[in-house]
């Protein structure tokens, strides 16, 4: 395992309240993406602000949003808690938390600069010329708060981040990010295969050992899949991708090599050994491998799209049919159609048939679509996305429709 050793870890003082912080508006709405901008073993995300960027975000800034868009109860200050996210504190703020790059004064065209929050900052309304502004308190003066948390410099044995709080809680969505993977083809087909296992077991678990056929490129971390579920579009039926069913991990443990057959004729192959590390599901003869990705911790935060989008539900991840709250979905909108992270969906029913008996004769008529719920958009491929359900009044089905919000 690498160690990432923090030379210069910034030692700050965060005065944040051990209780929850009270959201007025009810609960809190859980999403999909982090605001990691960590470093992964000895990899920095870079933070640098380019001159342009900055003169975007000042002149955002300056703009703000319609008082009109604030929420009703919008606090005149809030203290960033830990457990804060910059979707709890958007609605918080905010009638429409998507706008929270004009409130906060971030760069729009480029999102992902997301002016970094930390537990203990003090944001306070600014509301004035008819537009509202959020800003930092000047709390240098302040006496520190006797439950202050204060950070010092230590090795930790795992990826750090910079403290600043999340967009949404990483939790959520944190194991979708190597496991939700589209193909645009059968790319798994010519993949490394489990060709036998342990003892002859019929599955293999964590902690158990594989064997492997294929050239693995010299990788040592792999995730293992099985075989692959066709993406479609819900009204014309066009293949989307290949949608690959995770199975779990496995490190590289032992390489094969080539011996002679008994009678010493002919080379015989001995695969390549591997140690499954965890598994969602059993893994067994056939399953394929493919090179665990370096995590991407980029930055990004909810925002809405800035042309008109439409589009539908695919499929719910996983077995279910019906999803929820807090719950995976593919749509059939990807990266060419102008989609990216961090995007905001509003989540449409179509109305019901009925009929009108009020008249002399009976009528049938289509009720009006209906708004039932929001999508956050946490990973995007060429044809298709994930998203994590940030809402729903009702269970959302493949066919289900979004537009922006």
């Amino acid at each position: 395992m690498q160690i990432a050793i923090a030379t210069q870890e910034i030692d700050y003082m965060s005065s944040c309240r051990r209780r929850k912080p009270s959201h007025r508006n009810g609960g809190r709405v859980l999403a999909a993406a982090a605001l990691l901008c960590g470093v992964v073993g000895a990899q920095a995300v870079d933070l640098t602000i380019r001159p342009e960027q900055r003169a975007t975000a000042q002149q955002v800034a300056q703009a703000g949003v319609p008082l009109s868009e604030l929420a009703p109860d919008a606090p005149d200050s809030h203290t960033v808690q830990r457990g804060d996210t910059l979707w709890d504190i958007s609605k918080l703020f905010l009638r429409s938390p998507w706008r929270w790059p004009e409130l906060w004064g971030m760069n729009l065209e480029q999102i992902r600069n997301p002016h970094l929050i930390y537990p203990g900052q003090v944001l306070v309304l600014d509301k004035t010329g008819g537009r509202a502004r959020l800003r930092l308190a000047d709390t240098s003066g302040q006496q520190v708060p006797s439950n202050t948390v204060r950070l010092s410099p230590r090795v930790r044995g795992q990826a750090l981040d910079n403290g600043a709080i999340a967009a949404i809680p990483m939790h959520l969505i944190g194991p979708f990010l190597n496991e939700a993977v589209v193909l645009g083809n059968d790319d798994l087909a010519a993949a490394p295969r489990v060709v036998a296992t342990q003892e002859g077991r019929v599955m293999v678990s964590q902690g158990e050992t594989a064997y492997v056929r294929g050239d693995l490129k010299g990788a040592r971390d792999f995730r293992l899949f099985r075989e692959t579920q066709p993406l479609t579009d819900p009204t014309s039926n066009e293949l989307l991708g290949h949608e690959a069913r995770f199975v779990g991990t496995a490190e590289f443990s032992r390489a094969g090599e080539n011996r002679l057959s008994a009678d010493g004729k002919s080379a015989v192959p001995v695969p390549d050994s591997i140690l499954v590390t965890s598994v969602r599901q059993e893994v067994g003869v056939g399953d394929r491998l493919s090179p665990m990705p370096q995590r991407d911790f980029a930055a990004y935060v909810p925002h809405a799209p800035s042309t008109p989008v439409q589009g539908q539900i695919v499929s719910v991840y996983g077995e279910a049919l019906l999803a929820g709250q807090n719950q995976i979905i593919s749509i059939n909108r990807g990266g060419r159609d102008g989609l990216e992270r961090g995007h905001v969906l509003a989540l449409w029913r179509d109305g019901a048939d009925a009929v009108d008996r009020t008249g002399p004769e009976r009528t049938a008529i289509k009720l009006p679509n209906e708004r039932v719920g929001t999508l956050f958009v946490f990973r995007v491929f060429d044809r298709v996305s994930y998203a994590l359900v940030l809402s729903a009044t009702d269970p959302v089905r493949r066919g289900d429709r979004f537009t922006q919000p």
